[in-house]
């Protein structure tokens, strides 16, 4: 397993952080996803060999967010 931190920008309520959680635990290999709107952020456990950082960022900005 391996863990990431990723920011996110455009998030502004509680219905975010939910949406974001959403899609990232919804994608294979994903462990924990945890999302927080005060430091825009989120911390996620995931098998590197079932799905890559970048599968990540690009599923966070598909959903309407700024993934970096």
């Amino acid at each position: 397993m391996e863990t990431t931190l990723i920011k996110i920008g455009g998030m502004s309520c509680g219905g975010c952080v939910k949406s974001i959680t959403g899609v990232l635990v919804a994608l294979p290999g994903v462990v924990r996803a945890d999302v927080s709107l005060e430091p825009a952020q989120a911390v996620v456990e995931f098998d590197p060999a079932r799905v890559a950082r970048v599968a990540l960022v690009e599923a966070i900005n598909e959903a309407g967010f700024d993934a970096a």
